[in-house]
């Protein structure tokens, strides 16, 4: 599975708008804290690779807790890359698994997302502490020749919300957060 995402720096407030007049259905709120983990056979940074822990609190059902691996960057226009994700039971009980096999918690990033659905993306509102406020559009995709067409829907997207995607950012939540 292929995650494709662009993300670009915005104006929540005047996307929101924006959203409403193209009719992105709106699909719900969230807080979003991820730890992120350093490796003790190798550098993520390095590898620009990624092992994260998201605690997820809704507005309006249960909290979800799930671990997720972020491969390399596969392209060198988008964000898109291999994801691996699985729901976990408990986050703390998670993270003692991995304190006890030598990885050490990294950072944590903190995020309130608004989410979209338009088509087959989902667009998604960042407010991001100590890091600003993001638009992302994403999709997934099964199949490495399906990457070209989703990143260029991804584009046409950003453009319909008037943000233009040479904006955009491949560095990561964490990266942003890090240099800041």
């Amino acid at each position: 599975m292929y995650e494709v995402e662009v993300k670009v720096p915005a104006d929540l407030e005047r996307v929101r708008a924006r959203l409403d007049e193209i009719g992105a259905t709106p699909t719900g709120a969230v807080v979003q804290e991820d730890t992120y983990y350093d490796a003790p056979h190798r550098s993520f940074p390095e590898t620009d690779e990624a092992l994260r822990i998201r605690e997820e609190r809704p507005g309006d059902g249960p909290n979800e807790t799930r671990v997720t691996y972020k491969g390399p960057l596969v392209d060198d226009e988008s964000k898109t890359r291999e994801e691996v994700e699985t729901a976990i039971g408990n986050g703390g009980k998670m993270d003692a698994v991995l304190s006890n096999l030598g990885f050490e918690p990294a950072a944590t990033v903190r995020k309130e997302r608004e989410r979209f659905a338009l088509e087959e993306y989902t667009i998604t509102l960042d407010a991001v502490d100590e890091v600003g406020e993001y638009v992302e559009v994403e999709t997934e995709v099964e199949h490495e020749d399906e990457l070209e067409s989703a990143r260029e829907g991804a584009y046409e997207i950003l453009e319909r919300l008037d943000l233009d995607p040479d904006d955009q950012l491949r560095t990561s939540y964490l990266g942003l957060l890090l240099e800041g």
